[in-house]
Parts: C-alpha cells; sequence; structure tokens
C-alpha cells in the first residue's frame, strides 16, 4: 500500500456500495426562498482501492424513478420530460476518471457524470470516514462526497419565472453522497 492509502488506511481491493446505507442526495433551491432535498432510493456501485490510490477507481448508477423528495406529485414531475425522463432514461452513472489532492482526510474524485445520455466531468471533494467491521464480520469503509453542478449541462432545463423576479428551481444544484461500501 503507497504511503498515501496508508496515511488513509484504505485497504486496498474491492469494494460494493451498501445500498441500504448509501445515500446520493441532491439540493435545489425553490422559488429562491427554500432549499428542497432529494435522495435516489436504487443505488449500486462499486470502489476499488488500489496499492496507489491515484489509480483507484468508483463507479455508481441510480435508478432516476427512484427518486424521492418526499412529496408524490414532485417526484412525478422529476421523473417525467421535464426533467428525469425516467422511461427514457432509466439510469444515470458516475465513473471515475482520476484521484488528486490527497490528504490525510480525504481527495478529489474526478469522473464523468451520465444523465440523459449527456457525460460531463464533475469533481466531487471526498472526505473518508474510515473503515471498522461490523457485527455481521463485514470490513465497511465510509466516504462523503460533495460537489454542485448546473443541472442545464445535462438537459434538466425546466423552469418558470417568478413574478418577483427569479425562478421557480435554482440551476445549481448541490450533490452530497453519503456511502457505506462492504469488502468484497
Amino acid at each position: 500500500m503507497s504511503s498515501v492509502a496508508t496515511a488513509l488506511q484504505i485497504p486496498t481491493g474491492t469494494w460494493n456500495l451498501d445500498p441500504a446505507h448509501t445515500e446520493v442526495t441532491f439540493v435545489a433551491r425553490h422559488a429562491m426562498v427554500t432549499k428542497v432535498r432529494g435522495v435516489f432510493r436504487d443505488v449500486e456501485g462499486t470502489i476499488t482501492v488500489a496499492d496507489d490510490l491515484a489509480e483507484s477507481s468508483a463507479t455508481a448508477q441510480m435508478q432516476t424513478a427512484s427518486v424521492d423528495t418526499g412529496s408524490a406529485d414532485r417526484d412525478a414531475h422529476l421523473r417525467a420530460g421535464d426533467f428525469f425522463d425516467s422511461e427514457v432514461y432509466p439510469t444515470m452513472s458516475f465513473a471515475s476518471t482520476g484521484v488528486s489532492d490527497v490528504s490525510e482526510e480525504g481527495f478529489v474524485l474526478t469522473g464523468d457524470l451520465t444523465i440523459k445520455d449527456v457525460t460531463r466531468p464533475v469533481q466531487l471533494n471526498v472526505e473518508f470516514g474510515g473503515v471498522a467491521q461490523d457485527p455481521y464480520g463485514n470490513l465497511r469503509a465510509g466516504f462523503s462526497a460533495r460537489t454542485q453542478i448546473e443541472r442545464e449541462d445535462w438537459g434538466l432545463n425546466f423552469n418558470a419565472k417568478l413574478e418577483t423576479g427569479g425562478v421557480l428551481v435554482s440551476k445549481k444544484i448541490t450533490i452530497e453522497i453519503e456511502v457505506s461500501a462492504i469488502k468484497a
């Protein structure tokens, strides 16, 4: 294991995301006065930690129909053509392309985010939460990641102008990810 991976104490090998303990969430401004949060309930993925952390990789897939904001009407709108168009584009995905800026607390994970067949680069600021063995004998690793995107870059263009100025849905979306991964 390299000194960087050793400093982070991430065991090398393959790790599978635990969907029951992993969340991919997003935050958007609504009517420019409040934040609305949502989560994708159906997430899967794999992390491969290499001896040299810079050669590590991660992939994830989210089912767009699993979006949940706590409002059935809003969720139906997000699944429709104005946003994710879940019938045509059932999956959004992430595939890493590099690791950089490694410190004892975390690193930057660059990769390609694909939504509605549009692929664009993103950078995730990742914090490493540590490793622990659960009561069932599984070795788990925890990661927290965050980024901000311009949703229109992926064809998520729906909006409505407000009489008071501004728009109904912010263009900037914050994505927050909490990962619990089990060593394969």
